[in-house]
């Protein structure tokens, strides 16, 4: 499987290009690779056609986006191939933010185009591609943060907006204001709630692709001993093997085959798994198959 590539995908709001299979950092400070490995790493990554690559000012206790950034700098050519994408309005309390004395969400204007501007650093970029609201916050004020999109925008310093684990009326309510591009949400045969809290069904009436973060659920498709993690990956399985397919491969292939045509994020280092992610891009699964690993997620038959 090693000439497998796969497709862009455009949404339909503001001409946002994003690969089909996104390459998530989150844990990227974990994967224990030299600066030229993590070059080595995006290459082999951008030779399959996994040209998006997802993070957040938070991740790896604020370290990953200059760890990310050592890579570039090492090899500027790679920043014209791909789309970085980065999050902000969460406050850990962390050593490398001594200021925070308590974990809380801030979306203010200043906040937002504060962090925007030092994820630009840290990465040592002088644009993201998008930009995520990361998490709902009680006191958001959706007119405020369209402004600061707008600014960031009007700078050039953000060429996308959207958020992340927005509800349908949240993401609509902030769309109105300015155009949003996705609305990241977590998703997966363990967690199924935005097929049925019409997440799913809002973005697909406005023709917005969501992202997906734990499509794997965070590994415990693989590994869960629990009633539904053994009925559910004895199905997917068993897909699999009908299929001739990787495992990790057939549940990429099953979010993908949602009419809302949802962009799953990878999670691991390792470039086999992201090359199984990809390999959900060249096969579908049929709508039996499709409705047996549902049956076993939600554990009874479709009314």
């Amino acid at each position: 499987m090693t000439n497998l590539t796969c497709p862009s995908l455009a949404t339909y709001q503001g001409g946002l290009t994003l690969s089909r299979i996104v390459a998530g950092m989150w844990r990227m400070n974990e994967w224990n690779l030299s600066p030229q490995q993590r070059v080595e790493w995006i290459e082999q990554a951008l030779a399959m056609g996994v040209t998006s690559f997802d993070h957040a000012d938070i991740y790896g206790g604020y370290g990953v986006e200059a760890t990310f950034g050592e890579a570039l700098a090492l090899q500027p050519s790679l920043r014209d191939q791909m789309q970085i994408v980065s999050k902000c309005g969460i406050k850990l309390v962390n050593a490398a933010r001594p200021e925070h004395t308590i974990q809380h969400y801030d979306t203010s204007a200043s906040h937002i185009i504060a962090s925007a501007e030092n994820s630009l650093r840290q990465l040592g970029t002088d644009h993201l591609d998008l930009l995520l609201i990361h998490r709902p916050d009680p006191l958001m004020n959706f007119d405020e943060i369209a402004g600061a999109f707008q600014k960031l925008k009007a700078d050039g310093k953000v060429k996308h907006f959207g958020v992340s684990n927005f509800t349908r009326h949240q993401f609509e309510s902030l769309n109105r204001r300015i155009p949003l591009a996705t609305n990241q949400v977590e998703f997966s045969p363990l967690h199924v709630a935005p097929m049925f809290d019409e997440t799913f069904d809002g973005l697909q009436d406005l023709g917005v692709a969501p992202m997906i973060w734990s499509p794997l659920a965070g590994g415990r498709l693989f590994s869960s001993d629990d009633a539904a993690g053994q009925r559910v990956r004895t199905v997917i399985q068993k897909v699999a093997d009908e299929l001739q397919r990787p495992f990790g491969a057939v549940v990429f292939a099953w979010i993908m085959q949602l009419p809302s045509r949802p962009v799953p994020l990878t999670g691991s280092g390792r470039i086999a798994a992201v090359k199984e992610a990809v390999e959900a891009t060249q096969f579908s699964l049929s709508r039996s198959q499709w409705f047996e690993i549902l049956r076993a997620a939600r554990g009874h038959e479709v009314a």
